[in-house]
């Protein structure tokens, strides 16, 4: 049966609001839904969140659920990084659609920078991530995609998710199968894991779900499961 990525990811938002303005995104539309913060254009951080990382019980985090990394200032970067090094049990990722503007370099293994793509004018953005943040591991999530991707350069990449677009807005895209099984068969061609997100079942049924995590992410929760015995 497939699974919800939030029931394996959790979402820490230590940064709320995005200036990139997709008219697609979820994040502003529960933002200004449940008024968050008041101007979702003008990112704010919230460092009591940050105790959250204190927890001993092993968690993948997703950081940049409700921003964008390069939406960051400097400063909650190293007070964020510094939280991140004292609670090395975790895994922690982000996720940016302008690597191009981000310059960083880190020496944490439980640190997973990833670039979103969306449409096959977007590629260039893979290897903007590798040039600009240097250290931890790269991930890139497609989703949603308005078109067939293509071929793309995932050397260095070491997981992929695959989605399609969510929600009610009008005229949305829906992923093609053909589309996605393309993305899939070249990862999978250089062993790279590949994770459906839970929307494509309409598309691509259960029986053809492809649900893979990084290892790394496999211990974290097989240790979550010692810990409900």
């Amino acid at each position: 049966m497939a699974v919800c990525i939030k029931s394996q990811i959790q979402n820490l938002n230590l940064v709320i609001g995005c200036t990139i303005g997709c008219t697609y995104c979820y994040a502003r539309s529960n933002v200004r839904r449940f008024r968050m913060i008041e101007d979702f254009e003008k990112p704010e951080y919230f460092p009591r969140k940050l105790r959250l990382m204190e927890k001993a019980r092993p968690q993948i985090f997703l950081l940049t659920g409700m921003s964008d990394f390069s939406g960051w200032r400097q400063e909650w970067r190293d007070e964020v990084f510094a939280k991140m090094a004292d609670n090395p049990q975790h895994q922690y990722l982000f996720l940016t659609k302008r690597p191009e503007e981000i310059t960083f370099s880190i020496d944490l293994d439980n640190a997973w920078f990833g670039v979103t793509v969306t449409s096959s004018r977007e590629k260039r953005r893979i290897a903007a991530l590798r040039e600009h943040l240097r250290g931890g591991h790269y991930h890139v999530t497609f989703e949603p995609m308005f078109d067939d991707i293509g071929e793309v350069d995932l050397r260095g990449i070491e997981w992929i998710v695959i989605g399609t677009e969510t929600g009610r807005r009008k005229g949305k895209f829906v992923s093609k199968p053909e589309w996605v099984w393309n993305l899939t068969d070249q990862a999978h061609a250089l062993g790279i894991p590949v994770f459906w997100k839970e929307d494509l079942l309409p598309i691509l049924g259960q029986a053809q779900m492809i649900q893979e995590l990084p290892r790394a992410f496999c211990r974290v929760l097989e240790e979550q499961a010692k810990w409900r015995k």
